[in-house]
């Protein structure tokens, strides 16, 4: 049966901007070029190229997944149904279906020479289920002190390609807002970064970007996604020779009653920007913002905070 609706209904159906934002299928592809591009130069340059070699390690999982099992579709359905998120991190990291990927990323990944790089592939490739699990545990709670700062990339990476693998490929996802501004509905995971969009329908919208699946949703503008205050709201970016302060691709959200910040990739000033190398390429600005006093709640699984 069709639904009539009012026209105080339809102006709002007209006006309410999309919830979600998929990403690309190549987005990890997209993301080791642009690491890629970002490293020319950049004093953090061979750690952006090795994030760079691990985003294109994801891209084959992606394309060529490896044989493993799925979240159970009836527990998807289940939570799908109830507004729960269908592929919530917390409980699914505690099963076994992303350690095929994280198996097959290390067998995939084309290792550097360095040492370190070298000892952390093979701590992974040593540890037993249990071990793996622990520290899968930690990282998406986000106590990164619980497991090697070494470890985190490669671990990141692998639970990163699964989930967004297991978001891209389940049909009829009617996913519904999480229980915090910055709780992805998909997973439950925070959000990474934010993105103001500029295209058609996405146009001047803010999207979160999701710190594990990758997925996205429209947040509005001007309002603290962890205190959900909009007073004094301030927007900190470093200048430079091609940016003015105001005019950067790039700019933290400072909150004054949280204390908290959440950096924003604004896409009308850099139309390649992309979260995760944007965040990777810019700590220098999360070393001044904490040296004033601003603390980040928004991890990227890629980097182990104050780790070498």
């Amino acid at each position: 049966m069709a639904t009539i609706l009012e026209p105080g209904e339809i102006e709002a159906a007209a006006t309410s901007p999309p919830f979600l934002h998929l990403p690309p299928y190549n987005l990890f592809t997209l993301r080791a070029l642009r690491l890629e591009r970002l490293a020319e130069g950049h004093p953090l340059a061979d750690y952006l190229l090795l994030a760079a070699g691990l985003c294109h390690a994801q891209q084959r999982l992606m394309d060529d997944p490896p044989e493993a099992a799925s979240p159970d579709p009836l527990r998807v359905r289940q939570c799908l149904e109830h507004g729960l998120p269908p592929f919530a991190a917390d409980s699914l990291v505690r099963e076994d279906a992303w350690l095929a990927y994280l198996k097959a990323l290390l067998q995939r990944y084309r290792s550097p020479t360095q040492l370190v790089v070298a000892k952390a592939v093979e701590t992974l490739r040593d540890a037993d289920v249990g071990q793996l699990k622990a520290w899968a545990i930690a990282l998406v709670s986000g106590q990164f002190a619980l497991l090697p700062a070494a470890l985190v990339p490669f671990l990141g990476a692998a639970l990163q390609a699964a989930w967004s693998h297991w978001l891209l490929t389940t049909p009829d996802l009617a996913l519904k807002p999480g229980n915090s501004l910055n709780q992805c509905p998909a997973c439950g995971s925070p959000a990474m970064a934010g993105v103001i969009r500029h295209r058609g329908k996405y146009n001047g919208l803010r999207y979160l970007v999701c710190s594990l699946c990758a997925c996205e949703w429209h947040v509005v503008r001007v309002k603290c996604v962890y205190c959900e205050q909009s007073k004094g709201l301030q927007y900190v970016s470093f200048d430079s020779d091609r940016h003015a302060a105001d005019k950067a691709p790039l700019r933290a959200e400072t909150c004054p009653g949280c204390h908290s910040y959440l950096k924003q990739i604004y896409l009308e000033c850099d139309a390649e920007g992309e979260a995760l190398s944007a965040d990777l390429s810019s700590l220098m600005l999360d070393m001044r913002l904490e040296q004033e006093g601003f603390q980040r709640p928004a991890p990227n699984l890629l980097l182990a905070p104050g780790g070498d």
